[in-house]
């Protein structure tokens, strides 16, 4: 299984993640006639040799020509904000028009349907009716859709990100100052409660398309799964940052096959309070804040306790990474005194995401070996809207599932 590890360590960016690639080894000719099915016309898409901190890189340039410069729309990355923008319902119309690889096509739409939906809650609309500004943009589409068609032809299966490095401060967009990170870029990350952290820089070092591709593509969140690698990439943003290389790195190789036996697992931490004190009602909603703060899972275990008063221990499954914030969760909805923890090993299986489309309505689907699962809310919300039982959108939606070409085959 071929696997492409992206470390984020001075952000992420459409355009870096791109130039990444194409650095790793995808061929630039395979990935622009892959890109060209759009049918986008008056754009150039060139790649650029560059140092950045002495680090060798790949610079990603897309040059509209009916502007007079090149867009320059991910500010440190080297975009500033292109003047053009479409709806969501457009761009999907185009890239469902355009004859890309299925595993492309999927991979596009569900970068797409992650910015659509946390841009549609922000601005209280449908998603397929949120107009992106930045995003829009020939360049965003170029950098999302080229990204994409890169992974296909280095024929990756499975994606792992590294915590993203996040700047402060405020940043320029088309509907203002807004804090930095960027509200799109704060809510992409909760959506996957992807972990993330802070550098002393007011640059903004990730953005939306580069934030959107990770949390939607990622199946995971972790430091370099073990693997024997084949190649390494280097995607460089315009600014050549002084000692901190303005580069992302992806690093490509094969992963062993996922079993369940013993053997070098993917470390987490779990968390623990025992409660005696607590309604149902406490615990559930301990749960729900658990995961929202980054938890893998969340949990609750009837016990009894000293003289036989019934009781239930909380328990939470993190990466070692966001512990401390998870455990700060636990004890303040809890009312806990305390809690303890254990590091333990998980192996988790090959999984992927993707979505299906039931009436206009997106909806995702998690893709297993032998499995396909259902989002609940976007079924929930789909059979709302349609007026049908749950239960027939769950099931139209697992058979469209099933009928999908799995990405890691």
């Amino acid at each position: 299984m071929t696997t492409a590890w992206f470390h984020c360590f001075a952000g992420t960016a459409g355009d870096m993640t791109l130039g990444a690639l194409i650095d790793a080894g995808a061929d630039p000719v395979a990935v622009m006639e892959i890109v060209g099915r759009l049918g986008i016309d008056d754009y150039a898409l060139t790649f650029e040799p560059v140092l950045r901190c002495g680090v060798a890189a790949t610079h990603a340039i897309v040059v509209v020509n009916d502007h007079e410069h090149e867009h320059e729309h991910e500010h440190e990355h080297g975009h500033e904000h292109a003047p053009d923008h479409r709806p969501y319902r457009a761009i999907r119309d185009l890239v469902l028009a355009a004859d890309l690889p299925t595993r492309v096509r999927d991979r596009v739409l569900a970068t797409f349907d992650a910015l659509a939906e946390v841009e549609g809650a922000m601005h209280r609309m449908p998603a397929l009716d949120v107009e992106f500004h930045e995003v829009g943009s020939v360049d965003a589409i170029i950098d999302i859709v080229g990204a994409c068609a890169a992974l296909e032809v280095l024929g990756v299966d499975r994606i792992v990100c590294s915590p993203i490095a996040l700047g402060r401060g405020s940043v320029h967009a088309a509907h203002g100052e807004l804090p930095n990170p960027a509200p799109a870029v704060t809510a992409l990350l909760a959506r996957r409660n992807a972990p993330a952290f802070g550098i002393d820089t007011r640059k903004e070092i990730a953005t939306p398309t580069g934030v959107a591709l990770m949390t939607a593509l990622a199946d995971s969140f972790q430091p370099m799964p073990a693997m024997h690698l084949s190649a390494v990439g280097y995607g460089a943003g315009t600014a050549d940052t002084p000692g901190r290389p303005n580069v992302v790195q992806v690093v490509i190789g094969n992963e062993a096959a996922r079993t369940t036996t013993p053997g070098n697992g993917q470390p987490v931490r779990l968390l623990e309070v025992n409660l005696d004190d607590a309604t149902g009602e406490v615990v559930a909603h301990t749960i729900a804040a658990l995961l929202s703060a980054g938890a893998h899972d969340a949990w609750a275990s009837p016990i009894v306790m000293k003289k036989g008063r019934p009781a239930h221990t909380v328990h939470a499954l993190c990466d070692p990474a966001v512990s401390e914030a998870v455990a700060a969760v636990l004890i303040a909805e809890s009312g806990s005194l305390g809690v303890r923890g254990t590091t333990l090993e998980r192996w988790p299986q090959q999984r992927s995401e993707s979505t299906v489309q039931i009436e206009d309505h997106v909806i995702r689907v998690k893709l297993s070996a032998g499995r396909v699962k259902v989002e609940h809310d976007d079924a929930a919300a789909a059979a709302l809207a349609l007026g049908w039982p749950l239960r027939a959108v769950l099931s139209a939606a697992e058979a469209l599932g099933w009928a999908l070409e799995a990405p890691a085959q």
